[in-house]
């Protein structure tokens, strides 16, 4: 196979040039990603068993008082950590030794090149965007804990970043959740997410994206009338189909799960690549033992995270 290795220091390099490209293109192409993205959420770690996210529990004793009365600390634990498991996806690139020789030429061999590259990134786009709105358990457990985890419909219920949902004490990792009783319409829509943007809000804090089905999304825009119809240009520069609620952004993502709508505060949320492994190159050269092919593999490690639930919601459609 000696006479492959032209082939594949271009292969290699194609692909490394376009790694950076790739991530940002993965990026752009999921709302919540893109949001986390211009919110400087995507924080790549260096390295360690898991993701740590420090999480504020509690507030600092403090009582009134006049003259000489005197001021105690009670030593409340304030913070706690959640830890997050690195979870790992890899989208093999390949070439045979019959297409090399049909793509004689540096140019047509890039261009080769570039057209299964690409093709790698839609795999990864649709990959990733699935696995947002799961529950971590896909694939034996192999894939990122996403908003059907984080953001749970039966919030009381469950593990997240170590931390027993279910355990008394631990209240405060449980993110607010509607479930309608009866199905919900155009009518009754808005009355739902006042109630669930309420009880997300904490002050300044408050829900800034709002990512819906279609179903869900269908129903908001049914409820609005012409006047009410406010659009966010920058999402819809970004190529994503948007809609305006109390300054939160409502997204339709055809990836969300069926009769859901997620109230997220992206504050809190974040996308946590390895540093060494955020749709990169693994390896060196690879060739197949028993076939006339070379292959790349393109891989990215990391997971979702979250440091503070109770101003999460989802609101789930009967």
């Amino acid at each position: 196979m000696a006479g492959n290795a032209n082939y594949n220091d271009i292969f290699t390099t194609t692909i490394e040039n376009r790694s950076k490209k790739l991530a940002d293109n993965v990026t752009k192409g999921n709302a919540l990603l893109n949001r986390l993205n211009a919110k400087g959420k995507i924080r790549p770690y260096d390295g360690g068993t898991k993701i740590v996210e420090e999480i504020e529990m509690g507030q600092g004793s403090n009582v009134w008082y006049n003259g000489y009365d005197t001021i105690t600390d009670g030593h409340p634990q304030l913070f706690t950590a959640a830890e997050y498991a690195m979870k790992l996806c890899a989208v093999p690139v390949s070439i045979s030794g019959e297409d090399q020789l049909k793509n004689s030429g540096k140019e047509r061999m890039i261009d080769l090149f570039e057209k299964r590259i690409a093709n790698a990134e839609k795999t990864i786009k649709e990959v990733l965007g699935s696995a947002i709105y799961a529950d971590g358990t896909g694939s034996s457990g192999k894939e990122i804990g996403g908003l059907a985890l984080l953001v749970a419909d039966a919030p009381a219920t469950g593990t997240v970043g170590g931390i027993n949902r279910a355990t008394s004490g631990n209240e405060f990792w449980r993110n607010k959740s509607s479930v309608a009783s009866a199905a919900l319409t155009s009518a009754t829509i808005r009355p739902a997410m006042d109630a669930l943007y309420l009880a997300c809000t904490r002050g300044t804090d408050k829900p800034d994206l709002i990512s819906a089905d279609a179903t869900m999304y269908s129903l908001f825009e049914e409820s609005l009338t012409p006047l009410q119809r406010f659009t966010d240009p920058k999402m819809a520069e970004a190529g994503f189909t948007s809609l305006k609620f109390k300054g939160a952004d409502v997204i339709y993502d055809d990836k969300a799960t069926a009769k859901h709508m997620y109230f997220l505060n992206t504050d809190y949320l974040y996308l946590r690549p390895h540093k060494d492994r955020n749709f990169k190159v693994i390896g060196g050269e690879r060739m197949a033992i028993n076939q006339d092919a070379i292959y790349k593999i393109i891989g990215w490690a990391g997971n979702l995270t979250m440091s503070n639930a109770s101003v999460q919601g989802v609101l789930v459609n009967a």
